[in-house]
C-alpha cells in the first residue's frame, strides 16, 4: 500500500482502457507518471468508466483494464509507492459527478472542444455521457485533492472546467476543493501517427502509424520502415515543413535521451531508410523488457486482483473523506448511527 505524506503535493491521471497502450502514451505520460512517485503522492486510474462513452465490447474492456494494469506496473509504476485502481471500483466517482452535474453550466460543457470533436467521429453514438465527460472527470479530479493533473495540451481544457466547477462550489459553501493545475511535461508530451504525422499517434483501430507497447519486434520495425517522411533527404527538425521526419527525430530524441540536436548531428549525410531502421530498432529494444514485463504479469492474475483490492481500498477512503464533507455541504441528511 503507497504511503502518502502531507508534505508532498498530490498528483491524479488516468487513460482509458478502451485500447491498447501506445508508444505515445508512453512517452507523453507514463514514463513521466513513473519519474514523478518519489517526489509526489501519486494517485493513478484506470478510467473504465470514461470507456463507456463510446461503445464497448464488454469482454475486451475487461481484458483491456487487466492488461492496462499489467503494463502500467510493467512502465515502472510501483504498487508500493502509487494508488493503482480501476474507476469503476470506487463508486464515489459517480457520485460526485452528479453532485457537481448540478454546479457545472451548460454553456461550459458547450464550450467543450473535445465533444465537438468526438461527435464527429461518433456520429451514431453522440450521448450525454459523452457531453458530460468532464464533469465526472472533474470529481475524479476533486475527490482526491488532487494539487496536480498531468494532461498534453489538448486536455487542458477539461483542468480549466474543473477549476471552474470547483470555484463555484467553494464560493458558496467554503473551501471545499483544491484547485488543481495542469502539469504538462516540458518534453515528450505529443507523439505523431507514423502513417500521419499531422495527427496525433492513436490507439483507434484505423491508425497504422500507431505502436503499441504489446506489439512484436517485427511489426514495430514494419511500421517504421513505412513512416511519411517528405521528398527531401536532410534529416532536419524541422515540425512546420518536415513534419514526418520531425517526429522520428523527436521519438528517437525521448527513446534514447539524446538532444534533438544531437540527434541531427549524429544522422547528417544519412539517408531516410537508414535512420527509420535506427528509431524502429531503437523503439523495440527499449519496449522489449515492458512487453516481456507485462506478459509475467498477466500470468500471475492473483497478484493484479491483489493489487486492484489494495488500490481500491485506498482510494476509496480518501474519497470518502472528500465525498462526506461535499454531501454535508449541499445538504444530504446522514443517519445517526
Amino acid at each position: 500500500m503507497a504511503k502518502f505524506s502531507k508534505d508532498k503535493k498530490t498528483i491524479l491521471s488516468g487513460i482509458k482502457p478502451s485500447g491498447e497502450l501506445t508508444l505515445g502514451s508512453y512517452i507523453g505520460a507514463i514514463r513521466n507518471w513513473a519519474s514523478l512517485q518519489s517526489d509526489y503522492n501519486c494517485i493513478y486510474c484506470i478510467a473504465d468508466m470514461h470507456a463507456i462513452t463510446v461503445r464497448q465490447d464488454p469482454a475486451l474492456l475487461r481484458k483491456r483494464t487487466l492488461i492496462q494494469l499489467a503494463q502500467y506496473i510493467a512502465c515502472g509504476i510501483d504498487p508500493d509507492k502509487n494508488v493503482l485502481f480501476i474507476q469503476s471500483h470506487v463508486p464515489a466517482h459517480a457520485e460526485l459527478g452528479w453532485v457537481l452535474n448540478c454546479y457545472t453550466m451548460v454553456g461550459e460543457l458547450n464550450r467543450m472542444t473535445q465533444f465537438k470533436d468526438k461527435s464527429a467521429r461518433h456520429a451514431d453514438n453522440i450521448n450525454a455521457g459523452l457531453y458530460d465527460y468532464p464533469v465526472l472527470m472533474a470529481a475524479d479530479i476533486l475527490l482526491y485533492q488532487a494539487d496536480l493533473v498531468p494532461v498534453g495540451e489538448d486536455q487542458k481544457q477539461h483542468v480549466e472546467i474543473c477549476r471552474d466547477i470547483a470555484r463555484r462550489f467553494n464560493g458558496i459553501y467554503g473551501n471545499v476543493f483544491t484547485l488543481p493545475d495542469p502539469y504538462i511535461p516540458s518534453v515528450g508530451a505529443r507523439v505523431m501517427s507514423l502513417a500521419d504525422p499531422e495527427s496525433k499517434m492513436s490507439k483507434s483501430e484505423d491508425d497504422s502509424g500507431c505502436i503499441l507497447l504489446l506489439d512484436r519486434p517485427e511489426d514495430i520495425m514494419a511500421r517504421f520502415k513505412r513512416a511519411v517522411t517528405d521528398s527531401e533527404t536532410e534529416i532536419r527538425y524541422d515540425p512546420v515543413s518536415k513534419k514526418g521526419i520531425s517526429n522520428l527525430i523527436s521519438i528517437y530524441s525521448a527513446v534514447t535521451g539524446k538532444s534533438i540536436p544531437d540527434v541531427e548531428r549524429e544522422f547528417a549525410g544519412c539517408g531516410y531508410g537508414s535512420f527509420k531502421q535506427t528509431v524502429g530498432e531503437a523503439v523495440v529494444e527499449l519496449l522489449r523488457p515492458m512487453r516481456e514485463e507485462t506478459e509475467r504479469l498477466l500470468a500471475d492474475r492473483a497478484y493484479l486482483n491483489t493489487v486492484l483490492a489494495s488500490g481500491a481500498d485506498q482510494a476509496a477512503r480518501i474519497a470518502a473523506r472528500t465525498l462526506g464533507k461535499v454531501y454535508k455541504k449541499v445538504g444530504f441528511y446522514t443517519a445517526d448511527k
